[in-house]
């Protein structure tokens, strides 16, 4: 009997863990754009350090992103218990925010003279610049990234949970599911930033080998290195679109009829053509929200001078 109950334990713990394996698969997939735009925003944040710096820094904002995992993971299986929809709204936030973020980095990069012009900011900018004090820098730059990495990582797992209770998985279930997820996005995430931002470190070891293979191979590396950081940072930004876009409209009824009538007309291309509809209605919102903000800041900025005069 015991033999027989503790193989009926062994083929239930099996099942249990195929489902999560699933379930996980699922999760991981719908994830990727954010996953992408992750791994771009993180390697460019911890750009720019001291050559030696660049692993300890890289491992100092890993350590940070697992202590924000440590607090999400819990929190979200909190609110899912509790009140699910509130699951769907912070989804819907972390869509708007993505959003957001994407088209602010658009503007920025083709249209600077749109946003607002922050002069103390430039000036300190410029004292930065000939005053530089590099730990106050690195330190900075950490805690930035890991701040960036919390709200990239409480949208992963919110999606992740949102596709977990699609499944219609047990509570223990979606709490292996987000384990494995957190887990395993950390460790993947921050090992490719590691070796993105030591790619022309290595490209300059080799090019001092004999071997004229190494050389060739060497010179690659490092010439591909910022073209891989510009690869990442726009591909990044088009994630922002793709996702956030996507969250909106599968929150936002009318948008998804819309996209779904469009996208039909277009037989073969549909699923191509919802990505595309989902990226230009992701920008849109973005914009719309960062012109919101634009407006607000002047507001408050001519009532601000209005008061000191």
């Amino acid at each position: 009997m015991a033999g027989g109950s503790l193989l009926m334990l062994l083929d239930d713990i099996s099942v249990i863990l195929d489902d999560v394996s699933a379930m996980t698969k699922v999760a991981a997939k719908k994830t990727t754009g954010v996953l992408a735009d992750d791994l771009a925003l993180n390697a460019e944040q911890v750009s720019g350090v001291k050559a030696n710096r660049e692993l300890p820094v890289v491992w100092a904002v890993a350590k940070g992103s697992f202590v924000n995992k440590l607090i999400i993971v819990p929190a979200a299986l909190l609110i899912s218990a509790v009140y699910p929809p509130l699951v769907t709204f912070l989804l819907m936030c972390g869509g708007l925010y993505l959003a957001y973020e994407g088209a602010e980095k658009v503007i920025h990069r083709f249209w600077p003279h749109l946003l607002p012009h922050d002069e103390q900011q430039t000036a300190r900018l410029q004292a930065n610049a000939q005053n530089v004090d590099l730990v106050a820098l690195e330190k900075q730059k950490i805690k930035g990234a890991v701040r960036t990495d919390f709200i990239l990582s409480a949208e992963i797992i919110v999606i992740a949970l949102g596709s977990a209770v699609a499944s219609g998985a047990t509570f223990m279930q979606k709490s292996l599911v987000l384990s494995v997820i957190a887990v395993a996005i950390t460790v993947g995430i921050y090992g490719l930033v590691a070796g993105i931002v030591k790619i022309d470190d290595a490209g300059l070891h080799l090019m001092d080998k004999e071997s004229d293979v190494q050389q060739k191979i060497g010179k690659v590396l490092f010439t591909a290195a910022p073209k891989l950081m510009k690869f990442l940072s726009i591909a990044g930004t088009l994630a922002m679109f793709l996702v956030g876009g996507g969250i909106l409209v599968h929150g936002i009824g009318f948008l998804q009829d819309g996209v779904e009538d469009i996208a039909d007309l277009t037989g073969i291309f549909e699923s191509v053509t919802t990505t595309l509809l989902n990226g230009v209605i992701g920008f849109i919102i973005g914009a719309a929200v960062v012109a919101i903000f634009t407006i607000i800041g002047k507001i408050r900025g001519n009532n601000g001078k209005s008061s000191a005069h």
